[in-house]
């Protein structure tokens, strides 16, 4: 009998103690991870699921070439376990260092690493200068989302081991999407327009991933002067050019003028959307129907 009593004692005592300790898991706050831009966030969000909290320096609607933190950000930043670096992007080029030295507990991985990049003819970008002069927008493809991909998924095994089965999965899945992505872009661009311009050369990975010309309007990260401006009126009809993509941080003007001297159409895209997929469909079609 009194053993009888003891269990029952001795399993009351595990059940407390399960329910304590479950209330205490939920109860903890969960872990933030930083990142630059929207589409990271995007992926981050994909692998970590509910593991982890999120969290984008470069708010929407701003540019991540010159966008400053606020007060506020620079002390949140102390909370996050880690920093996922685009790469090479003007607000990591200036501001990273100064980010590292007001959280040094926080690691700081880097999701560029193994990508194939690009090396910008004129590295000279206006009021900054990208590092050795790299094309940073990397997330505009499907090849390096993969990258990317394998590149948070490390950087999650490393902040959390416990969890390492669960990222995987999650992972896989994102590379999944990706290839259905991939697949769907390329039979978009069967029969689609080979040459594009646009304002800010955001589109250079996907350029190249597809075979396409991508014709920049900005140079140097500057405006375009009026023999340039020419120049690019020439180019666009030399080329039979149908698009012109604008981004929402930039000025159309000069887009508004070679649209008219060359009867082109003008397409709003915003590569720096949280909706990675749906952007990067949104320029294949429009390739797909320029009209």
């Amino acid at each position: 009998m009194k053993q009888a009593v003891y269990l029952i004692i001795w399993m009351g005592m595990l059940l407390v103690g399960s329910s304590c300790s479950h209330k205490a898991e939920k109860d903890m706050p969960m872990r933030t991870i930083s990142v630059t831009v929207e589409p990271l966030r995007y992926f981050t969000e994909v692998i970590a699921g509910d593991k982890f909290k999120v969290v984008s320096m470069v708010p929407k609607g701003s540019s991540p070439e010159t966008y400053d933190p606020t007060p506020q950000q620079l002390v949140s930043l102390g909370g996050s376990d880690a920093y996922l670096r685009i790469g090479y992007i003007g607000f990591e080029q200036i501001w990273m260092d100064k980010l590292a030295a007001n959280a040094p507990d926080m690691l700081i991985f880097d999701m560029s690493e193994s990508v194939d990049l690009i090396r910008e003819e004129e590295p000279d970008h206006g009021d900054h200068r990208h590092e050795g002069g790299v094309e940073p927008h990397i997330w505009n493809s499907t090849q390096n989302a993969h990258i990317i991909a394998d590149n948070i998924y490390k950087a999650l095994c490393e902040l959390d081991t416990v969890n390492i089965s669960y990222y995987a999965h999650r992972r896989d899945s994102l590379h999944d999407l990706i290839n259905q992505t991939d697949t769907q872009i390329r039979d978009l661009l069967t029969d689609a327009d080979r040459s594009f311009m646009i304002y800010h050369p955001a589109l250079s990975y996907f350029a190249r991933d597809y075979g396409l010309h991508q014709i920049s309007i900005e140079k140097g990260g500057k405006e375009p002067s009026p023999a340039h401006l020419k120049e690019l009126i020439d180019t666009c009809k030399a080329e039979n050019v149908h698009v012109i993509f604008v981004q929402p941080e930039f000025d159309r003007r000069n887009a508004e003028i070679i649209a008219e001297q060359t009867n082109t159409r003008i397409v709003p895209i915003n590569p720096l959307s949280y909706n990675w997929v749906e952007e990067m469909l949104v320029v294949a079609r429009t390739l797909n129907n320029p009209e």
